[in-house]
This record gives C-alpha cells, structure tokens and sequence, in this order.
C-alpha cells in the first residue's frame, strides 16, 4: 500500500506542477487583464489543489496521517481564489479597464448597477 499510496501522491502532486506551469505560460500569453487575471486564478488554484491533495494522500496513505490544515487548506484555496479573482476583474471592469481587441464583446458594458459612491 505504501508504493501505491506514493505512486498516487506523486501523480497528484506532478500534476499540480504542470498545471502550474501552464498557468504561468497563460499569464505571460494572454493579451489582456482579463484573460491572463482567468489563468492566473482558475488553473493555478487548480494546480495548488491537486499538490495539496497530494500531500494530503500521501500523509493518509504512506504514515497513516490525516493533516486537517491540509485539508483547510485546500478548501480555502477552492473557495477563495475563484471569488478573488471575480472581485478583481469587476473591479477593472469598473475602473475602466479595456478589453482586448480579440475579444467580440463586452457582456457587462451596458451594466449600471454600480455599487461605487456617487462621486466616483
């Protein structure tokens, strides 16, 4: 059970890596605020996740240890990262911020509901 419990534990977490890096190939890539702001916060989480759950398996499964800041952890990063990022991006898209020139259209160019002061 050891090895199996390694060979999975490694999976996860070399997978976590390569999603990172392929989050840093998007951030570099993408032609706007926009864009790179989605691969910066979906596909790195998503890597942080899967090395978190590695780490989280193989202390469950090599040494018979379950770590519940792991698995605090991996719920913040889950919950927060997807929630900051919107706050973020809305609050470009508030502030001014063009899209691309790529990009067909704008969903929120109409939007007035905006929760900012009067005066600013």
């Amino acid at each position: 059970m050891t090895v199996i419990g390694e060979a999975v534990a490694a999976v996860f977490i070399i997978a976590g890596s390569l999603v990172s890096i392929l989050s840093a190939v998007g951030v570099l890539r993408f032609p706007d605020v926009y864009t790179r702001a989605h691969a910066a916060s979906k596909s790195s989480a998503l890597g942080v996740l899967f090395s978190l759950t590695g780490a989280f398996l193989y202390f469950g499964l090599v040494h018979n240890f379950i770590s519940i800041r792991l698995l605090l952890a991996i719920f913040f990063v889950f919950l927060t990262a997807p929630v900051g990022a919107h706050v973020v991006l809305r609050a470009a898209h508030h502030s001014g911020v063009e899209l691309a020139g790529i990009n067909p259209r704008d969903d929120l160019k109409d939007d007035t509901d905006c929760s900012c002061p009067a005066g600013d």
